[in-house]
């Protein structure tokens, strides 16, 4: 039986008020399996990051409920859902956020230390291995290439072992060599350790990284593909759908 890490059940999000007001998220329903890659795509503006941060609980719904492993967000008061975010879920964006001041292993071990823990090296080490950067873990992001830092950053998200792991354009920044490098490494931690990932990206070569894609148009889940993929299958799926009349 399936086992889902992320269920959004008619989740609306709002946004303004008035002739400002702009519905985002127009009563999604979808689920994310337990150690699979889905990535979450659709033309600007069609709620692919307030989908992210509404199932990361960065942003409450104004209306339908959100699950991450077993626990309804809505249930949760501020304090507590801030816990569940630094304990059960992993972070990665296209910024890669990294301290400057700090090395790699200092940087990774980050969380952990504002959880109130003392992190284990061991910890900090397996998780830059995971990345393949064992050996730069004395090294400042100033002196990583762009690719680097946001394996660092992917470490970073993994030292909790959290349940899922939400990237958000974690390409943008990168040349074609160095994102290859990094879809290829979400790729194997879904393969290799069971990680859900789920990634919104507007780039039709990560998401033939994917196992499933979702499609949102105007915040309304439109279409939900399965893979194999290529990227010219997805780009002409997404040309598709921007030429589509809203209904």
């Amino acid at each position: 039986m399936t086992t889902h890490t992320v269920t959004l059940t008619e989740v609306r999000a709002v946004y303004g008020s008035g002739s400002r007001r702009v519905t985002a998220l127009d009563g999604v329903t979808t689920a994310f399996a337990s150690g699979t890659f889905t990535a979450v795509m659709g033309p600007s503006g069609s709620g692919k990051s307030t989908l992210l941060h509404c199932a990361a609980g960065l942003d409450r719904p104004a209306e339908g409920s959100v699950t991450v492993d077993g626990i309804r967000l809505d249930e949760l008061g501020e304090n507590a859902l801030t816990r569940l975010r630094r304990d059960r879920i992993g972070f990665v964006f296209q910024a890669f956020n990294l301290i400057s001041t700090l090395t790699a292993a200092q940087n990774v071990e980050l969380p952990l230390r504002l959880a109130g823990r003392r992190p284990a090296a061991s910890e900090v080490t397996a998780a830059l291995a995971a990345v393949g950067l064992a050996e730069r873990a004395g090294h400042r992001p100033g002196e990583l290439s762009g690719g680097e830092q946001q394996r660092v950053a992917i470490a970073r998200a993994l030292v909790t072992r959290p349940a899922v792991v939400f990237a958000d354009e974690p390409t943008g920044a990168l040349d074609s060599a160095a994102s290859g490098l990094v879809l290829r490494l979400l790729r194997s931690l879904v393969d290799d350790h069971g990680q859900t990932v789920v990634m919104v990206t507007h780039d039709p070569v990560a998401a033939a990284h994917a196992d499933r894609i979702l499609l949102l148009a105007d915040g309304r889940l439109v279409d939900e593909v399965t893979g194999p993929f290529t990227p010219a299958a997805v780009a002409a799926r997404i040309t598709d759908l921007t030429l589509e009349p809203s209904c």
